[in-house]
């Protein structure tokens, strides 16, 4: 069967767009889906410990977000930095893109400014900026990266990061993990189950949408992961493991090797997993309900398999789940 992007479409009413997190964040709603049987069950995030077998190890990406957006004149203007190239020379989106010349300064306050240096056939732009981006003359500028299809709202800030974020880099939020709280991580602990923190810095390669039809065609931004010595020594141990969200997928699918061992490892990565991939390492993963023609979508529909996929999807529809970063979650056992 040949997949195509159209293939991975799904219509989607708006409603069903969270514009806000579940509170308390454990009481989102959770899909179980069994791949042995098909079975699909309906409950609540708290009760995760009931669902995962006891002997799993759950791997969590702690990524934490960068507030990578710089919005002035009231968000007319944008310089959503992608990359650091240096204290004073970044990768970047901009908006508009006809102010945002090669050879051009462009004045963003009286104290702030650019010098477009490079233009790349897919519009990044490299800038160098006449004052170093850890400057605070930034802060007042300085805005959370929120996906377009959130209202942008400052106050949501601390909610769009994980309780465990801790290495900041990412330009969106590892999402299947915002569902997590103290408590509930406690009770997992006390339940038998293990936790572990890999790093994956979200950038393009997770976000950027599928643009050709052919599915081998699209070519996925890198990512800089990292996972260290005693946590690729536990995970190595470990008799099951169950990613939390698909950013921890890619860290564990890029660190194993072909005799299933995790070695410690940091670098790039551009794996692009889709039907007809082989997990060598991932057993069951946490993920929320992605965006329609997504390589989000196509990592799960490679582990539930692409009909199956769209079965989940029309249920949780139907059953109105609340979708993309702030929506619910599925378990896919």
């Amino acid at each position: 069967m040949t997949l195509r992007l159209n293939d991975f479409d799904y219509p989607l009413p708006e409603e069903l767009i969270a514009q806000e997190p579940a509170r308390p964040r454990d009481h989102s709603r959770l899909l179980i889906y069994r791949r042995e049987t098909g079975e699909i069950r309906d409950d609540h995030f708290y009760n995760l410990p009931e669902w995962l077998p006891e002997e799993t190890t759950l791997v969590a990406n702690n990524s934490r977000v960068e507030k990578c957006r710089l919005l002035f004149d009231g968000g007319k203007r944008e310089i959503f930095v992608v990359n650091r190239l240096g204290d004073d020379r970044v990768e970047a989106l901009v908006r508009p893109g006809k102010r945002f010349r090669k050879g051009r300064t462009v004045t963003l306050t009286d104290e702030l400014s650019v010098e477009v240096v490079e233009v790349a056939e897919d519009g990044l732009r490299t800038l160098k900026l006449a004052v170093p981006l850890d400057d605070s003359r930034y802060d007042p500028w300085r805005a959370t990266p929120f996906p377009p299809y959130i209202r942008r709202n400052e106050s949501l800030a601390e909610s769009y990061q994980t309780i465990y974020a801790s290495d900041s880099g990412s330009k969106a939020a590892p999402t299947a993990g915002l569902h997590f709280t103290d408590r509930l991580i406690r009770k997992l602990r006390e339940q038998g189950v293990g936790w572990e923190e890999v790093t994956l810095h979200v950038g393009l390669g997770t976000f950027a949408p599928v643009k050709t039809e052919r599915l081998e065609d699209h070519t996925m931004h890198s990512e800089w992961y990292q996972i260290g010595r005693e946590v690729a020594d536990r995970l190595n141990r470990a008799h099951h493991l169950t990613a939390v969200g698909t950013t921890s997928v890619r860290v564990l699918e890029s660190a194993v090797g072909e005799e299933g061992r995790f070695s410690p490892s940091s670098g790039e990565t551009d794996i692009f997993i889709r039907p007809g991939y082989q997990f060598r390492s991932v057993d069951a993963l946490i993920t929320n309900f992605h965006l329609p023609k997504s390589t989000l979508l196509m990592l799960v529909a490679a582990m539930t398999g692409f009909d199956e996929m769209h079965r989940i999807y029309r249920h949780a529809i139907r059953e109105r789940y609340r979708f993309f970063s702030f929506g619910d979650a599925m378990l896919i056992l």
